[in-house]
């Protein structure tokens, strides 16, 4: 199959990116970073979650962080609710699009928030429905698709079950998430494909994380199934904090590195999106995880 033309880029870091750092990262600088990101050209930016903070933190502020916003026309700025009080919090915020994030793992989703597979999708059904009500646009997650931290292998007719139930619920698109980074291109491919029988290849995204080095592979074997959205974290921030050894998702300036050299369009500015993981990297107070960020600076 051909590659895709041109494919969409989900920037995942000032929520994904930044939600397990020990010390809180000002809303200032959150907005900071999102509006550098948006001049590099992001169509796509998740800016934060609606979760309790007692189990995240970080995330504490995005009401806040929402307010400042100078929304641009043509941008998403979507914010992950896990329930029915996440999303009247961020409907009140001003949200046109939440995302909804389950697993292909049973014990995952217990760990993750709290409950099982069968019970995740009953809380996001009616989250779902309030949301398409209100045209609010909203988005799936799918958690360890290639591999579990507790469970091992994941077979792909679960990770096609949990997929089908998303778009069923009204998901406009499903991202599927190596959640612990495990996966190989081929295992991908297979994975992408049980989903695809049953949810078209249009709808799909992947979310890949790259703790065994294999993101970029297993991206380009997305894209030659015809996948066209890809989830990445500006300075290769953030992990899962319920996913031990995860080491973070894949570096949007590395994806966008590949994707310039294979010809695939995204609209994005490799420059001024190396400058936005730099910012936020200055801030943290070290180097970015982006190997291109890294080698452009001279700093291989």
């Amino acid at each position: 199959m051909e590659l895709p033309a041109r494919v969409k880029m989900v920037e995942v870091g000032p929520r994904d990116g930044l939600q397990n750092e020990s010390a809180q990262v000002p809303a200032a600088v959150k907005v900071a970073l999102i509006e550098r990101l948006v001049d590099a050209g992001l169509g796509v930016v998740e800016v934060g979650s609606f979760v309790s903070a007692k189990w995240v933190p970080q995330m504490a502020d995005t009401a806040a962080v929402m307010a400042a916003i100078r929304p641009r026309p043509g941008v998403s700025y979507p914010v992950l609710t896990p329930n029915m009080r996440g999303f009247e919090d961020a409907r009140a915020a001003g949200a046109a699009e939440i995302a909804i994030f389950g697993a292909a793992s049973e014990t995952f989703s217990q760990k993750n928030i709290n409950c099982g597979i069968a019970e995740s999708l009953d809380r996001f059904r009616p989250v779902a429905a309030a949301a398409r009500d209100q045209g609010i646009r909203v988005r799936g997650y799918v958690s360890c698709v290639l591999g579990c931290p507790y469970e091992g292998e994941i077979a792909v007719d679960a990770v096609a079950a949990v997929a089908t139930a998303l778009a069923d619920m009204g998901c406009y698109e499903i991202s599927l998430g190596d959640t612990i980074g495990v996966g190989t291109p081929a295992k991908a491919q297979a994975m992408i494909a049980a989903v695809a029988r049953e949810t078209p290849i249009e709808a799909l995204a992947v979310h890949y994380h790259d703790t065994y080095g294999q993101a970029l592979a297993n991206i380009l074997a997305a894209l030659e199934m015809g996948v066209a959205v890809v989830d990445s974290s500006v300075a290769g921030l953030g992990g899962c904090p319920y996913a031990k050894g995860a080491s973070g998702n894949v570096a949007s300036e590395d994806v966008l590195y590949m994707l310039d050299g294979l010809g695939i369009e995204t609209g994005v500015d490799l420059g001024k999106l190396i400058a936005a993981g730099r910012f936020i990297s200055d801030h943290l107070g070290r180097e970015p995880a982006s190997r291109v960020s890294r080698a452009l600076a001279g700093n291989t």
